[in-house]
């Protein structure tokens, strides 16, 4: 007695429920990196090495930023358009490579609100040993100074004319920095002497420029003297104490443009959940079958009538109609001979000849239909052609019997 084979189930090579995990888990990672790629750019450290907030060299002023958060609040950092129009104190570091339309842009926005403009004032180089260090070789020349400062103010800087020692800010005193910057003022904030202003305040607007940055930059807040000044020249232009705002648009943050924000952001974003829903379930749908399975059509179908329509496809496809006329004349010639009892032997003219005698009612019937048949040059005319020859055959016949 011989034992019966037993034949192993058959197994799925993959399985549903880990197959859709994994379209999921890759369409996830796929959105991450998208999201991350769009939206990167605008969390990087702009400029770390020049004078932003987020700056740790000489020029910088990470200092004043983090001496700002150990006294009181957090300084925030207006990135975008929504966060300078912001109703707190505004401080505008400028460099020498900032954009001047994000400037104007600023100007702007804050027509009704403090800020203080920060105006550069020296030449740096980075240095290659150290990531984000800077080393100073002269000051900016007057002119380019003047260009920025003339788009806050009308007004022009000057330079070393000041025999000044010390400042005054708020009743504290601090040494004058080199080669002071400074402007003409009649009625200065932070005078530099007679009718000179190192912190002025532009007529008309709640602008304020402080024309030297050597006060509250990174290289002053080393000093514990100017460290406290910078405090009270900041508590002068914000008399209720509250939260101080750095910008960083004017070195590039939130000032790169980019198509893929459109496909996230108001407000196109509903149109994208929109498409994103639609595909869903248009995915979910394609997961199982619908309806009834169809069954596979025959290349050639069954039948006298669908054995003609595939003929005359064949035909228009092969451009062979025009061949197709007098062939079916010449065809229904001879059947009608046939039908009618032509005499044997008859063929051609002749046998149209017979045809025609056997119609009463019209001269050459059967020769004139046969010949339009042969001219016709479409499908059109060839139908019609055809149905008057069938018609001319059907009729005679009736007319025998």
């Amino acid at each position: 007695m011989s034992a019966a084979r037993v034949e192993p189930a058959a197994q799925e090579p993959f399985n549903r429920r880990t197959l859709f995990w994994g379209i999921f888990a890759s369409l996830l990672a796929a959105a991450g990196f998208f999201l991350l790629s769009t939206y990167a750019p605008d969390f990087r450290q702009p400029g770390n090495g020049s004078a932003t907030p987020l700056s740790k060299s000489g020029v910088g002023y990470a200092g004043l930023a983090e001496w700002l958060r150990l006294t009181g609040e957090t300084p925030a950092m207006a990135r975008t358009d929504q966060d300078l129009g912001t109703d707190m104190l505004l401080i505008v570091t400028i460099s020498p490579e900032s954009d001047p339309a994000a400037l104007d842009h600023i100007l702007e926005l804050r027509q009704d609100l403090n800020t203080l403009f920060v105006l550069p004032k020296w030449q740096t180089l980075p240095l290659e040993e150290h990531e984000g260090w800077k080393m100073k070789f002269g000051r900016l020349p007057d002119p380019v100074v003047n260009q920025w400062l003339g788009r806050i103010a009308n007004a022009k800087i000057g330079v070393g004319q000041s025999t000044v020692q010390q400042l005054d800010i708020e009743g504290q005193l601090v040494a004058a920095p080199d080669e002071l910057q400074w402007v003409a003022d009649e009625h200065p904030i932070i005078a530099a002497g007679n009718n000179k202003a190192v912190l002025t305040e532009v007529d008309g607007k709640p602008f304020y420029v402080l024309t030297d940055p050597d006060l509250i930059n990174n290289a002053a807040i080393g000093n514990p003297d100017k460290a406290a000044a910078a405090l009270d020249l900041i508590a002068l232009l914000q008399p209720e104490k509250g939260q101080v705002m750095f910008d960083l648009t004017l070195h590039g943050a939130g000032r790169k443009y980019d198509l893929a924000k459109l496909l996230v952001e108001p407000p196109f974003l509903a149109l994208t959940l929109t498409i994103l829903a639609a595909a869903a379930l248009a995915f979910l749908r394609g997961l199982g079958r619908f309806g009834p399975p169809r069954a596979e059509q025959r290349a050639i179908a069954f039948g006298k009538r669908a054995l003609v329509d595939t003929t005359a496809m064949l035909l228009r496809r092969a451009g062979r109609l025009e061949e197709l006329g007098g062939r079916y004349a010449a065809l229904m010639r001879v059947r009608a001979g046939a039908l009618l009892g032509a005499p044997q032997g008859l063929q051609g003219e002749a046998l149209d000849r017979w045809l025609d005698s056997r119609d009463k009612d019209e001269v050459s019937g059967f020769t004139a239909r046969a010949q339009a048949a042969g001219e016709a040059k479409n499908l059109t005319q060839m139908h019609e052609a055809a149905e008057r020859l069938h018609d001319w055959t059907a009729r005679r016949l009736g007319e025998r019997r």
